[in-house]
């Protein structure tokens, strides 16, 4: 009987070893991932190698490890409900191979478990820790990487004081039964109770931007792909941007050799194109133009003199050979992708997303019925006792599919706010101040796609953890009224964007009827008379004579 319970013992702690080295080599793999990455985007200057400050170098690199420690969480959170569904699959296929032995409900649990108690340190207090850490400067009388320290901790300290004074007046607030004293310095249930609230922002924040991801998404894809040539004429624009450039190269000569201070010949419509717009700050090569633009004073082209002038067609020649090279690699493409593939890519975004909404609705439908319970997690987990899919493995295997496909599309419709701001990440010109935002907000973004998947039905995966003890998840109102929404978000975004083109043709037509049959007095023409473009042409050859007279003059301004 000894023996058993050592050998019991025995086992469990080998199974536990083995589950600490997986998670470790997860985490290294996520870790070098991250540093990668991280390791593009940020700004090369004096606060990292070139600066003879050793605090301040040490200083920059914690945080900066800071925030790649915060990425490669954020990575496994987005990683886990894709990589349960498949384990659960696996298992159900070969579930006495011998190489799948170690992939167990103790290790997808503990999995769970890890990433949420990495997630809420890394939210709350690591990426905190590296902002207040680079803008620290120390105590006067206690300067240094100990001064800075030291600053950074009471500050942060103080920070979280307000974080759970503020978590204590919200959860009072909500349950009127915990304003007891014992509940204010039950310090460690304020900590999932704040990750609640920061899922909750997430998710409403990827009920805005998914919908447009899905949109936005047709353009990305399209843009990478060559389009067929009735969509798309490279043979057209690539003479225009070969045209542009010789012109462009004429009047750097010209400029330079004769020292004119002016653009000759001068363009035909000097207030349209390019060519009249403001000067890009971040390619001119003059500081009294970047100063200019940066004050908000921006200055066209055509306005330009002298070396101005040569520097700003010199920029805009760079920007037209650039875009003349892209055509040309293009026009190289072969008939098949360009037949195939592009139309091919588009089918599958828009039944991928048909999809989504078809499984949006029938969630709700189950919801109403009853035959399917609320996203809160209460019940036992075990891996690899059913299939999570009517389907069987396919279905699984559609499920973690569309899991990456809301992934992809919520990240693409938050780049756009993102660009908007000007917080997008620039190769190798990313200050460390941003890369932390970036950082928290896909640490954000990435914690609540789990709980997005589950409310929208997309799987019937159960969350695990804490993950689904997450009260407001047995909210019936807000589940129907969050699915209801997302469907309805979705398909008046795809309406809208496949319609715009027609909706737009008709919009110009209307309007040109309208400039048409309004005269420049603002006297309206008889509609009796008038039935469109032939018939002011039968005006205009005498057929009609009413109104010829304002006609011809209102067309003659236009």
């Amino acid at each position: 009987m000894d023996d058993e319970e050592a050998d019991l013992r025995e086992q469990i702690f080998h199974n536990n070893v083995r589950e600490q080295i997986i998670f470790l080599l997860l985490f290294i793999l996520l870790y070098l991932f991250s540093f990668m990455v991280i390791e593009k985007f940020r700004q090369r200057d004096s606060e990292d190698c070139l600066t003879a400050d050793e605090d301040e170098v040490k200083v920059y690199r914690i945080s900066l490890w800071l925030c790649t420690f915060a990425l490669a969480v954020s990575l496994g959170s987005a990683l886990l409900l894709p990589v349960s569904i498949v384990s659960n699959e696996v298992l159900l296929l070969y579930p006495n191979s011998y190489y799948v032995k170690w992939l167990n409900s103790s290790l997808i649990q503990g999995l769970w478990n890890h990433v949420f108690l990495f997630s809420n340190l890394s939210m709350f207090v690591f990426l905190p820790f590296a902002y207040l850490f680079s803008e620290s400067s120390g105590f006067p009388g206690c300067r240094g990487l100990r001064g800075r320290v030291y600053e950074t901790f009471i500050v942060l300290a103080l920070l979280g004081v307000a974080m759970l004074g503020l978590a204590y007046v919200i959860s009072a607030w909500l349950k009127g039964d915990r304003s007891s004293i014992d509940a204010l310095l039950n310090l460690w249930t304020y900590l999932p109770f704040l990750y609640s609230c920061v899922s909750f922002v997430g998710v409403l924040m990827l009920l805005v931007f998914t919908p447009l991801g899905f949109v936005r998404l047709f353009g990305v894809v399209g843009g990478v792909l060559v389009k067929p040539q009735f969509l798309r004429d490279l043979n057209e624009e690539y003479y225009m941007y070969s045209f542009e450039e010789d012109t462009i190269k004429r009047r750097i000569n010209n400029a330079v050799s004769t020292g004119v201070g002016y653009i000759t010949p001068e363009p035909m419509y000097p207030d349209r194109g390019d060519i009249s717009f403001p000067v890009d700050a971040d390619t001119s090569l003059l500081k009294d133009v970047s100063d200019s633009v940066l004050q908000g004073k921006e200055t066209p082209l055509l306005r330009l003199r002298n070396g101005a002038l040569q520097a700003g067609l010199t920029d805009r020649l760079a920007r037209v050979v650039t875009l003349r090279k892209e055509v040309e690699s293009q026009r190289k493409t072969s008939s098949l992708q360009r037949n195939v593939v592009y139309p091919l890519a588009m089918l599958l975004l828009l039944a991928l997303t048909t999809i989504t909404v078809l499984m949006v609705l029938q969630n709700i439908l189950e919801l109403l019925i009853g035959i399917k319970a609320l996203p809160l997690s209460t019940r036992q987990f075990s891996l690899g006792i059913a299939s999570l899919s009517k389907l069987g493995w396919a279905g699984a295997t559609l499920e973690a599919g569309l899991i990456l496909y809301l992934s992809a599309a919520s990240l693409t419709g938050l780049s756009a706010p993102i660009r908007a701001a000007r917080l997008l990440p620039r190769a190798r010109r990313t200050p460390l101040a941003r890369i932390i935002a970036l950082c928290a907000l896909l640490l954000m973004h990435s914690t609540a796609q789990p709980l997005l998947v589950k409310i929208l039905g997309i799987t019937n995966f159960d969350l695990l953890g804490e993950f689904g003890r997450i009260e407001w998840l047995g909210s019936f109102k807000l589940v129907v009224v969050y699915n209801a929404t997302f469907a309805a978000t979705v398909t008046l975004c795809l309406v809208s964007k496949f319609t715009a083109s027609v909706r737009r043709e008709l919009y110009n037509r209307f309007k040109w009827i309208m400039d048409v049959f309004v005269i420049e007095d603002k006297t309206p023409v008889n509609v009796s008379l008038i039935g469109g473009r032939a018939s002011v042409e039968k005006i205009l050859n005498g057929e009609k004579t009413e109104h010829k007279d304002k006609i011809e003059q209102h067309l003659k301004s236009e």
